[in-house]
């Protein structure tokens, strides 16, 4: 199965006036973790909304996702049924297009991409914002080979990504070494920034 990243509603040519913030990074450098910690700095707030992506791989405790088939992801894409979907790493990941209703009602909607889409994400949403989670090579290696999930293919491929350039013109990069919870706030501050 390879499939464009693309967008499945260009209802307009900008969805707008809500926020999307795409986050996007290397395979280990910790968007999950921090994006978690920032979830639940947000919890109360209703104008800002993390979208659980669906993944043709089994759900994990390292990311926030729900298991789709490869068949049924295939026949999303076909139907329409997210707003974004791309495929990395061997598997299918996309995007609920619910999100498109949640930024058109003003809101900021979260999500972690592959930032194959991001040029494209810029052009059909009104105000994007690219966080880049980074961390060094080293560090990446580590974090990939504690998680040994299965389903993530070969280490070596997946750090041969993380050197291949940064992603599409962040607006932001965060270094995550250190303390998770001080670069959860530094990405709390980014979404709740006007």
């Amino acid at each position: 199965m390879t499939l464009p990243p693309t967008i499945s509603d260009p209802r307009s040519a900008t969805i707008g006036p809500g926020r999307l913030i795409l986050v996007v990074g290397p395979s280990g450098a910790g968007k999950d973790t921090l994006l978690k910690l920032a979830q639940s700095v947000c919890v109360g707030d209703s104008r800002i909304i993390f979208p659980r992506r669906l993944v043709t791989r089994e759900s994990s405790a390292f990311e926030d996702n729900e298991q789709i088939g490869p068949d049924a992801f295939r026949q999303a894409c076909e139907k329409g049924d997210f707003a974004m979907h791309w495929e990395a790493h061997g598997h299918g990941y996309g995007v609920p297009r619910s999100i498109n209703d949640d930024i058109a009602a003003g809101h900021t909607v979260v999500a972690n991409v592959s930032r194959g889409i991001v040029d494209r994400m810029r052009r059909i949403y009104a105000d994007v914002t690219v966080v880049s989670i980074t961390a060094p090579l080293e560090i990446l290696e580590y974090r990939l080979a504690s998680r040994a999930r299965s389903s993530d293919g070969r280490l070596v491929d997946r750090l041969g990504r993380a050197a291949d350039g940064s992603p599409a013109s962040p607006d932001v990069v965060i270094s995550n070494i250190g303390k998770a919870e001080d670069h959860a706030h530094e990405l709390v501050r980014i979404i709740k920034s006007p």
